[in-house]
């Protein structure tokens, strides 16, 4: 496939912005940095939101959430912690409002009345998921070795070596199963309102009798949920934006090659063969091979700084379905 042949923009778009492009390694986390970057980030995505096609945007959540459980951590001894939920759904509304009104006010100053909307998003899971009894999603600063052992003996914190950059607290993530009130995502974005929802992968719930939900403690993968709320709302190209320019094999090897145009067959086995470290890539990719499965046509991975020349075929890895 040729880049001539991505050139057209898509009516409806779904892009998921990575928790490490929102919240960079390198910061300390204050509000006033995070602000300066949710306005970088707006930036980035202002050619994507002056276009006419329907937008919804998702974003990780993982350095955030994890510096709210630290913090709590810290200070349980004074003030009650927050269940794991709960702390989803602070870093989702936290990091959200940043990004609305960073984009908004991008928006004013471009001259565009459009409007950007946070929806608050429960995501259910299966209370039964094995990812309850494994946990493997990373959250929070990255520790060394001596620090990690400590950070567990003191907190009782599973911690994790995270792609060779050092020790993470691991919980659980289990697959989404249901976005709760997808209709309302439907709703705004078929108005011309650009919705950020998902944040952080959902506030991860599970649904009993009569439909009575109440709060579980996970996080779920931010990419898995784009994937799946792309597919329920029909939308055809799914855009991860990240911190890297375009996916790699062979990564750290001097037959390292970066994709630019893959299949879905051909993504499908370079997964199979272990190219893609759960830690790093691997959710990624795996969000990707679901969305086309689930119907999905275009997966476009990407660095946040040059979304618009990914969107139209320039830069980031370009992964299409399999010709019928």
């Amino acid at each position: 496939m040729s880049q001539e042949h991505r050139k057209d923009i898509p009516g409806r778009l779904l892009i998921a912005i990575g928790g490490n492009a929102t919240h960079p390694e390198d910061i300390e986390g204050t509000s006033a940095e995070q602000k300066e970057i949710a306005v970088k980030t707006a930036r980035s995505l202002l050619p994507l939101a002056l276009m006419d096609s329907e937008l919804v945007i998702t974003h990780g959540n993982g350095p955030v959430v994890g510096k709210i459980l630290m913090r709590q951590a810290l200070t349980r001894d004074r003030i009650a912690p927050m269940p794991l939920d709960i702390c989803v759904a602070h870093s989702q509304g936290g990091i959200a409002y940043l990004l609305v009104q960073a984009l908004e006010n991008a928006l004013r100053e471009a001259d565009s009345a459009r409007h950007v909307a946070c929806l608050l998003t429960q995501v259910e899971v299966d209370p039964d998921d094995p990812a309850f009894s494994n946990p493997s999603k990373p959250v929070g600063p990255f520790f060394t070795d001596d620090q990690a052992k400590a950070v567990s003996a003191e907190l009782g914190w599973e911690m994790r070596e995270d792609a060779g950059r050092g020790w993470r607290h691991v919980v659980p993530s289990p697959s989404p199963r249901h976005i709760c009130d997808i209709s309302l995502v439907q709703v705004l974005a078929r108005r011309g309102t650009i919705v950020i929802a998902g944040g952080g992968g959902g506030i991860p719930v599970v649904r009993g009798p009569k439909g009575v939900r109440h709060g579980v403690q996970a996080v779920v993968d931010k990419d898995l949920t784009s994937a799946h709320m792309a597919n329920v709302l029909g939308i055809d190209t799914l855009m991860i934006l990240t911190a890297v320019r375009k996916v790699a094999i062979d990564w750290g090897k001097p037959t390292r090659r970066d994709l630019e145009f893959v299949t879905l067959r051909e993504i499908r086995k370079l997964h199979a063969d272990g190219q893609f470290p759960a830690g790093s890539m691997g959710p990624k990719i795996e969000a990707a091979i679901r969305f086309l499965e689930g119907g999905g046509e275009h997966v476009i991975i990407g660095h946040l700084d040059e979304c618009m020349d990914a969107l139209l075929g320039i830069s980031g890895t370009h992964i299409i379905a399999d010709d019928p």
